[in-house]
């Protein structure tokens, strides 16, 4: 398979949960309560894990803890998913909206994985 995204992806290993989605032209999907586990960031976007089938095209507003105690205010745009597993589902998504800061954050979390 080509590699098509357009950054470097870092593994990640951080729980979050998703409350609500929306969609543009005020669709919101309330009370969704879903646990996600985030394996992989980038400066573009995140990959996440989740056993809950959510819908694509939506969106939602994610507060991402990572390892060095930075956290990444952004909102998340679901736009693939694939079920590698029976009861298990892969998302991928973009961040929206990217600002400089939130690049920062990240290329700084790269690095501290680079030295381990």
């Amino acid at each position: 398979m080509i590699e098509m995204r357009r950054e470097k992806r870092w593994p990640a290993d951080i729980s979050m949960e998703i409350l609500s989605l929306y969609k543009q032209g005020n669709e919101k999907v309330e009370n969704i309560h879903q646990p996600i586990d985030i394996t992989d960031i980038s400066n573009a976007g995140i990959g996440f894990k989740s056993k809950a089938e959510l819908p694509l095209d939506y969106y939602f507003n994610a507060s991402i803890t990572l390892a060095q105690g930075e956290v990444l205010k952004c909102v998340v745009h679901i736009i693939r998913r694939t079920r590698p597993k029976e009861d298990e589902y892969q998302y991928g998504c973009e961040i929206v909206g990217n600002s400089s800061i939130l690049e920062y954050i990240i290329n700084d979390y790269a690095a501290s994985l680079r030295k381990r």
